[in-house]
């Protein structure tokens, strides 16, 4: 069995905004600044906070390929049911579809058409524009992930360590995070990674980041972490399989590219950088080529 394409409204959104009206356009920035919150409001204070009119939000609805507001807005709804679903839930829902096959195969089937699609939706511009930021010797790395979302950003963090020098791990004790706000300067990068039960402590670290003109890149899900209004840039990747659990395996493409894209931009120093670890690898015996 196929699996079933489903855009949230941010997609729908994202998509369309080059067909959208002036109007229908600052309607959707006010949408996606505040999401899924704003729209979840009547239409009169949808329209009164975007700074529009009524009718703007019915037919920016319609193009979305909504029936109507009331429709676009069931459609919230449900996003919002499924960003706080419980791994049980997320079972139970899978479970009950009753899919055909085995499940490697139906795995596999979500995942490709999870990068699908992912890649479908990515601005390349913002791509390249996070790729020149994370470049910038003058410009200092920190990285942070959550709960799940841990072990993402120290996968990224490993490699940009070896890319170039300026890169900090924030511990995953949230208590210390103050200390690490501390060293942050205007015109560094914050490199986060929150999906799915987001979690408050990235947000309020984005926010204090964001406060002292750090550029926050962040890594999230479909829907969108709370945290994306405080990121410069974000990139979204699609994350359900039939699973209790979400997959992290869109955001690990997008950021193995990231790296790549980062790399081949200061290759020179990079060079040096790798030439000169493996210099301590050897004197470590580390690895097996000392037999």
């Amino acid at each position: 069995m196929g699996i079933v394409e489903q855009k949230t409204v941010a997609e729908r959104a994202r998509q369309a905004f080059d067909a959208l009206t002036r109007a229908e356009r600052q309607l959707a920035n006010a949408l996606l600044d505040n999401y899924p919150m704003l729209g979840l409001e009547s239409i009169t204070a949808v329209a009164e906070s975007a700074g529009v009119s009524t009718p703007t939000v019915v037919r920016m609805a319609k193009k979305l390929g909504f029936g109507g507001f009331p429709e676009m807005q069931a459609s919230l709804r449900a996003e919002l049911q499924a960003t706080i679903s419980s791994p049980i839930a997320k079972h139970d829902q899978w479970a009950a579809s009753a899919l055909e096959g085995h499940l490697l195969s139906r795995f596999a089937d979500a995942v490709t058409e999870n990068i699908r699609q992912t890649l479908h939706q990515i601005d390349k511009t913002t791509f390249d524009a996070v790729a020149d930021l994370l470049s910038d010797p003058e410009r200092n790395v920190h990285v942070v992930g959550g709960r799940i979302t841990r072990s993402m950003a120290d996968h990224f963090f490993t490699h940009m360590q070896v890319i170039r020098p300026g890169v900090t791990q924030i511990a995953s004790n949230s208590n210390s995070w103050p200390h690490y706000v501390l060293n942050m300067r205007a015109g560094d990068v914050l490199v986060a990674f929150d999906i799915r039960r987001y979690e408050h402590d990235i947000l309020r670290l984005t926010e204090m980041a964001r406060a002292r003109d750090v550029t926050v890149v962040l890594f999230t899900d479909q829907w969108g972490s709370p945290a994306a209004r405080h990121a410069a840039h974000r990139f979204h990747a699609r994350i359900e399989v039939p699973s209790a659990w979400d997959s992290t395996t869109v955001i690990l493409f997008i950021s193995e590219a990231l790296i790549a894209a980062i790399e081949t931009r200061t290759w020179e120093t990079t060079r040096a950088r790798m030439n000169e670890l493996e210099e301590l690898f050897d004197k470590t015996r580390l690895f097996r080529k000392f037999v």
